[in-house]
């Protein structure tokens, strides 16, 4: 009998109006969505591992110009992108994280080697480009990741004295474009995956929730993974994924109530705008945003492919 198997996408949480969305780039949005979900959920049907479906799926996220992450990636105030990256599978609670690096095509993909190839958690700037390269990645130049669209945004962020805590404009103005995978697989194996360019205009080398284990990005064999999008400053302080975690594990919440009350009361009523994906031991998935949207997929153990971008969806 085959065991149960399911994977959800998210690609950002925010202000994403039907209003400043044009029906080209919606479609074309949509339809990167579902080639990052199908592209996870085709490794889970032939048995692969979670962390292998949830890498795969962020990959084709991180090379869409459309998402806050590899390619798409915001500039800092010097015009450059630093990418953050992490991934956990919940077997032992293996993670591998990455922060600051900015000559990686896939950030997730050093994420996972991070977790399988070293003996770290967490590796930083050049200490992770160095990595890196001692694994053979390619250096790929600045050039690859720039694109008019974000070099317009920093112009726009800087004239204005302001570092944006989204993506603040191109179809929104607060738009929070991290993305980020979870999924179980058929040996009952939750992971999770997050990527991000992180803010724009930002300096001294801010980092963001996306790399940080238990904020970010968890997964944990018999209770959840979760990965998150937003203002992560606040993601930080409250520690969400972990949060949410807790809840399903001491007060055996469902994943639904789990990350509700944690979107919806706490982080909220700290100031803190967002969402997250979940998806539980049984394969049962939960969008959460307290924004009026987020780019999000999902593909259920039942094989329904869902496509949704706005909340009231």
């Amino acid at each position: 009998m085959t065991q149960p198997f399911a994977i959800a996408i998210h690609g950002g949480a925010g202000t994403i109006l039907r209003a400043q969305m044009s029906a080209e780039l919606n479609r074309e949005i949509r339809q990167a969505l579902q080639q990052a979900v199908s592209a996870g959920h085709q490794l889970l049907a032939r048995g692969g591992d979670a962390l292998d479906a949830v890498v795969a799926a962020v990959r084709v996220l991180e090379d869409s110009p459309h998402f806050n992450a590899g390619h798409g990636s915001v500039l800092t105030d010097k015009e450059m992108v630093e990418m953050d990256a992490s991934v956990m599978h919940g077997a032992q609670m293996n993670a591998g994280a990455i922060a600051g690096v900015r000559h990686i095509r896939n950030p997730v993909e050093l994420a996972r080697d991070v977790m399988l190839r070293s003996q770290h958690v967490m590796l930083a700037g050049e200490g992770a480009e160095e990595f890196a390269f001692s694994l053979g990645y390619e250096y790929t130049e600045q050039d690859y990741f720039f694109t008019e669209r974000r070099y317009d945004q920093l112009q726009s962020m800087k004239q204005k004295g302001l570092f944006a805590l989204s993506e603040s404009a191109y179809p929104d103005d607060t738009k929070h474009g991290t993305v980020g995978a979870v999924a179980l697989d058929q040996q009952g194996n939750l992971a999770a995956a997050t990527s991000t360019g992180g803010i724009t205009n930002k300096r001294y080398g801010r980092i963001g929730d996306s790399a940080i284990i238990g904020a970010g990005t968890l997964a944990e064999n018999g209770t959840v993974a979760v990965s998150t999008t937003g203002m992560g400053e606040y993601f930080i302080r409250k520690g969400v994924a972990g949060d949410v975690a807790a809840r399903m594990r001491y007060l055996q919440q469902d994943v639904h109530t789990a990350c509700e009350q944690v979107i919806q009361g706490d982080l909220k009523a700290m100031g803190g705008e967002g969402g997250l994906i979940a998806i539980d031991a049984q394969g049962e998935i939960h969008f959460a945003m307290n924004s009026s949207g987020m780019y999000r997929a999902s593909i259920d153990v039942q094989g329904h492919l869902l496509v949704k971008i706005y909340a009231d969806e």
